[in-house]
């Protein structure tokens, strides 16, 4: 049987989210997600299951437990509240709901043994549920090659490198992966069982791993699921279907 692959979603409170037809009335709760992520999942041989945001979190625990493996996915900026900062001018949108609902889905998810993919804001909630801490806003830094918003999205703008032999993502693709770049808050520091297993060529981490035999809890900076069609890519969506087999 395919594994059932639980996806978080995007929650928002805006009511101009449809540029061109606003979505339900002022007020209104949204939840939504590029289909890019259910595509990935499904070509890989994986059955995508959105698991939606409820009010008491808890209601989704017998969901996950039903669920193979969990896909953590892209989104807001998360509150920088989180690991002991104040929010920075050049920060993005803030969304608590999203924060609670991500953070609640991966530790129970990782408490409970399943293999999960963390994506972009995924990556960094991974890092923060462990305790880790973000930067805020990359060019604020004077890192700006992160946020290509001019180009495909499945073109590689740049190199990542892996710096760890012992990781999920050399054995999918060794020393050096092409990817596309769409974001501006990124780790600063991990902590253990957390550990950095790649980065770009201006040393920024693009690729992390939990230690400790937990079968895959592996969070990666860029966008694969943007880059489904590219074979190289979808390496990465077959390891991962794989270990939830």
């Amino acid at each position: 049987m395919k594994p059932f692959i639980g996806i978080t979603i995007n929650f928002d409170t805006r009511f101009d989210l449809g540029r061109n037809a606003p979505l339900g009335s002022p007020g209104s709760h949204s939840e939504y997600l590029s289909a890019d992520y259910n595509y990935a999942i499904e070509r890989a041989g994986g059955i995508p299951v959105l698991l939606p945001r409820t009010m008491d979190l808890a209601v989704l625990h017998p969901l996950i437990d039903r669920m193979d493996g969990i896909l953590v996915t892209g989104g807001n900026d998360l509150n920088p509240a989180l690991w002991g900062e104040r929010v920075s001018p050049a920060s993005g949108r803030i969304i608590p709901e999203r924060d609670d609902y991500d953070l609640d889905v991966l530790r129970y998810a990782y408490a409970q043994g399943k293999p999960i993919l963390c994506i972009c804001r995924g990556m960094q909630v991974l890092n923060v549920a462990f305790g880790g801490s973000l930067i805020q806003d990359l060019a604020s830094e004077g890192l700006l090659h992160h946020n290509i918003l001019t180009t495909p999205r499945e073109l590689a703008v740049h190199s990542v490198t892996v710096t760890d032999r012992d990781s999920w993502l050399y054995r999918v693709f060794g020393e050096t992966v092409g990817v596309n770049s769409f974001h501006h808050q990124a780790v600063r520091e991990a902590k253990a069982p957390v550990r950095v297993t790649a980065v770009s060529e201006d040393g920024i981490v693009e690729g992390i791993e939990v230690s400790g035999g937990h079968p895959f809890v592996v969070g990666v900076q860029w966008h694969p699921e943007k880059m489904y069609n590219v074979a190289e890519q979808h390496k990465l969506f077959n390891a991962f279907i794989e270990a939830c087999g």
